[in-house]
């Protein structure tokens, strides 16, 4: 199997050069990611438990899909791809927001981002890849909120930053 490479940037998503993820990681290094968010037509959002054999964050609950661009993919495109790899269908999807974030974790491994936020719509349910997640459910997103304030440690350290920029984004009011 092919090593998998992430895309390095700058602080203005230019790519700089590619790199094993597992060395991007490992060196903390700025690469371009996407993450996916799927709504269903009651406002509520699909979550992802990442699969329990992951090598970090296994079994937190995250937002609908999320990975890294393949060298000459778009936004748009990598996401299709690892919305159908992961969750088992694929919608249209719109780019959002983007920024930069960085979350170490607890093996050495560290998430440095330049985060590209895709939004999609879907109403049934998926065929989840069990390597890729454990479990799913929808959410209510204001459900959401209230529960990453109560129970924070259930939730991956990226979609916790995302989670808090994307609502603010959003301008949902109760």
């Amino acid at each position: 199997m092919k090593e998998e490479h992430v895309i390095l940037v700058n602080e203005q998503d230019e790519q700089i050069g590619l790199m094993p993820k597992l060395e991007a990681h490992q060196k903390a290094l700025l690469h371009r990611a996407f993450s996916v968010f799927i709504f269903n037509d009651k406002n509520e959002l699909m979550l992802q438990q990442r699969a329990l054999d992951k090598y970090h964050s296994p079994g937190l609950w995250t937002n609908t899909c999320c990975s890294h661009q393949r060298d000459g993919e778009t936004n748009i495109e990598a996401g299709k791809r690892r919305l159908q790899e992961e969750m088992g269908f694929v919608v249209d999807l719109q780019e959002s927001i983007s920024f930069m974030y960085k979350a170490p974790f607890d093996n050495g491994l560290t998430e440095h981002e330049y985060d590209h936020v895709l939004l999609g719509k879907y109403n049934n349910e998926p065929v989840i890849n069990t390597s890729e997640a454990a479990s799913w459910k929808w959410m209510l997103i204001e459900e959401v909120k209230d529960d990453i304030a109560i129970h924070p440690e259930l939730y991956t350290e990226w979609f916790k930053v995302i989670f808090d920029k994307f609502y603010e984004h959003l301008n949902i009011s109760s």
